[in-house]
This record gives C-alpha cells, sequence and structure tokens, in this order.
C-alpha cells in the first residue's frame, strides 16, 4: 500500500475505533508496515476520531522518527508484533469495553462457544501486566505473538493485527463481539462449549481453508486433544519432590492454574 492510501486508511480506522467507543480520548493507537524498515502510525496524545492524515507519524523499524511528528508512545508493541511476525502489515490497540473488561477481571477470551471465531481469531489470551510504553509491556506479550492474533493485556486494553488494516481491525472487532457475548451467557446462566470433536473440525476447517495456520493453534486453551504436559516443579513449590517433574494433562494444568489464580 502507497503512503497516501495508508494515511486516509488509518483515519477511517481511527474514526471507526471512536465512534464505536473502542476507545476515548487520546487512547489506542494504530499502524501499518509500509515497508520493512518503514512503519506509519497514529500521532501521540491525539483522539483516534479527530485525527489528520498530516498528523500521522513516519518511522523506522527500531522507532526512530522519520519526520516531525511524535508516534505513539505505545508504538514499541506494533514494532514487536511487526518484527514476530513477518507476515503482519497493520496493529489495533483499543480498549472496547467488554475485551478490556475481560482483561481487567484477569481473564482470557479462550472458550470455545462460537464456531466462526473459532474459525476466524482462535483464542484470546491474557498476557501479564506491563506498565504502557516501557518494556515490560513488550516482554509479557513477546511469548504470545507468534501464536495468536490478537491478545488481552492485563489492567489495560487489546491488540489486534493482521495482513491489512482491515483484517487487524476485523478481528478487534470478533474480539469485542465475542466478549459481549460471553457476559450476556454469563447473565443468562452460562455458555456451553463447543464438544471437542467439533472444535477439532474446525481447526482442520480453517488451516485447510488457509483462514489460519497451525502456527495459531493455542498453546493453553485445549481446543485439540493432547494427552500430557511435563511441568518441571523447584524444591520449593514441588513439596519434598526434589525438583522432579510431575505430569498433568491439559485440563488438569489448566484447572490448576485457575484455582492457584483464585487463592491469589
Amino acid at each position: 500500500m502507497d503512503e497516501s492510501s495508508a494515511r486516509k486508511l488509518i483515519c477511517e480506522v481511527g474514526n471507526l475505533l471512536y465512534d464505536r467507543s473502542y476507545v476515548v480520548s487520546s487512547d489506542g493507537n494504530v499502524s501499518i508496515r509500509l515497508d520493512e524498515n518503514t512503519v506509519l502510525a497514529t500521532p501521540t496524545m491525539t483522539c483516534k476520531g479527530r485525527m489528520s492524515e498530516d498528523s500521522l507519524a513516519l518511522t523506522d523499524m527500531d522507532g526512530k522518527p522519520l519526520t516531525d511528528k511524535r508516534a505513539s508512545s505505545e508504538l514499541a508493541m506494533h514494532l514487536l508484533i511487526y518484527k514476530e511476525r513477518p507476515d503482519i502489515k497493520a496493529v489495533c490497540h483499543a480498549h472496547p469495553p467488554h475485551g478490556t473488561a475481560f482483561a481487567v477481571a484477569g481473564l482470557a477470551i479462550d472458550k470455545p462457544i462460537l464456531s466462526e471465531v473459532i474459525l476466524t481469531l482462535g483464542c484470546v489470551p491474557l498476557t501479564d501486566y506491563g506498565t504502557p510504553s516501557t518494556n515490560e509491556l513488550t516482554e509479557a506479550m513477546r511469548p504470545f505473538v507468534k501464536h495468536h492474533n490478537a491478545l488481552l493485556m492485563a489492567n489495560h486494553g487489546a491488540v489486534a493485527y493482521g495482513e491489512d488494516l482491515w483484517q487487524a481491525f476485523d478481528r478487534l472487532e470478533t474480539l469485542e463481539h465475542t466478549a459481549k457475548i460471553a457476559i450476556l451467557a454469563k447473565a443468562l446462566g452460562g455458555a456451553n462449549d463447543l464438544p471437542k470433536d467439533a472444535i477439532e473440525k474446525l481447526i482442520h476447517i480453517r488451516e485447510k481453508a488457509g483462514y489460519l495456520t497451525e502456527e495459531a493453534r493455542c498453546q493453553a486453551c485445549g481446543y485439540l486433544h493432547e494427552t500430557e504436559i511435563t511441568c518441571s516443579m523447584d524444591k520449593s513449590a514441588s513439596n519434598g519432590l526434589n525438583g522432579g517433574k510431575v505430569s498433568f494433562t491439559r485440563e488438569e494444568l489448566i484447572d490448576l492454574l485457575s484455582q492457584a489464580a483464585k487463592l491469589g
């Protein structure tokens, strides 16, 4: 995409983010990778609904300004994603209310309740909290970027990314819509998960159709039938097992981690 078209598109998507209350005030940021070493990004401290095309900032892949416009202070988040995922050409970070409610509550969006979400988005994990605009945030995100197309950041918000800006925005919109449905289902007594064999079929369909590759298979949620996960335990945590290994099924490990989170 040429720079002029990219500037128009970022402003258009910025307006959508603001109109849908995915961002307020100067929240959020959007970027497009124009080439191997050039990124066009939303400016710092600017409402996404009131941007102009000439207010956008150009930087290199190390965040060095290429014009006199200052990019968002959270540009490092975008640069990490571009470096970890060469297939990605655009990033949307926002604070959509329902998705962010999950992040504030310490919950991932990883329940297999909607077939369309499994096909087009996959799991949205929750990363550890990291102070915005610092290395804490990017380091918390790093382990998840290669295997997921959207993330929730604890007590912060959401980020989605794609091969172009519309795909990134669509993934963010899907994240928010899924979170809203999950919250409404909870109010009605709880959502029913899809059967495991149905989930497995959907994952094979999405890979065959090219919606998502095997790289997008979630590393934590148990979408596919996995046998065992082996966890090393140090002496202080192993209750006298002296650093031995204990095997859990994926479901047992997830349940154990959930209980630990509640106790913490």
